[in-house]
């Protein structure tokens, strides 16, 4: 992978030329080493106790995108795009505490102690109402589609962050567990036209030094 991505953009030059694009040329198809490289680099965000709440659902075939296009409020580059990544939250992430830790515990590396006090404590922060697993979703979710974003800008991709779609009809179609909960929907592909400018707020007026006065 570190192979791959020499000759790429900084990582200042990446966030600063990374916008929101909403029209692509039709008809490009991604290169699947590339598309699997930019899920693995997402895959690489950070989550709470790192139980990795992220799904991404990749639609790339015409007619899926197509079908997409409805759901998506018929905004034009869900079916223009290379492809549509539904970035899915998991409200049950506490189940994969076990499968994340057991070989940490086998190994050596965590005591016995510490394993059951972390599991304990995932256990206990999912049992407390469904408003908990579901800001763990959101947040972890939003983490890894940034980053997401990001990786695509590295390797010459341009996508558009969208929360414009109806949840209900996207499970429906595309037949998501309610385990899984659609967080974002991401177009990904080569822009068409460049991202409208956009004005940034200055850091004064975004930044507090210590505290509220």
């Amino acid at each position: 992978m570190k192979e791959a991505l020499q000759g790429s953009l900084s990582a200042q030059e990446v966030m600063q030329s990374r916008h929101a694009v909403r029209r692509y040329v039709p008809g490009v198809s991604i290169p699947q080493a590339d598309l699997q490289e930019i899920l693995e680099l997402a895959a690489a965000a950070p989550s709470s106790w790192n139980l990795q709440h992220w799904r991404f659902l990749v639609v790339t075939e015409q007619e899926n995108k197509k079908r997409l296009l409805p759901i998506a409020f018929n905004q034009q580059q869900v079916a223009d795009c290379s492809a549509v990544i539904i970035v899915l939250g998991d409200l049950e992430a506490n189940r994969s505490a076990e499968a994340v830790y057991r070989p940490m515990l086998e190994s050596g590396a965590m005591s016995q102690r510490a394993y059951d006090t972390l599991l304990g404590n995932i256990a206990g922060a999912y049992a407390g109402g469904p408003e908990g697993p579901r800001d763990e979703a959101n947040r972890n979710a939003a983490l890894a589609a940034m980053q997401l974003m990001l990786a695509a800008k590295a390797k010459g991709y341009d996508t558009c962050p969208m929360g414009g779609f109806d949840r209900v009809k996207i499970r429906q179609e595309l037949n998501i567990p309610d385990r899984f909960l659609p967080v974002m929907m991401i177009t990904l592909g080569k822009a068409a036209a460049p991202a409208h400018e956009t004005s940034r707020f200055p850091l004064e007026q975004l930044v507090v030094w210590e505290k509220f006065f």
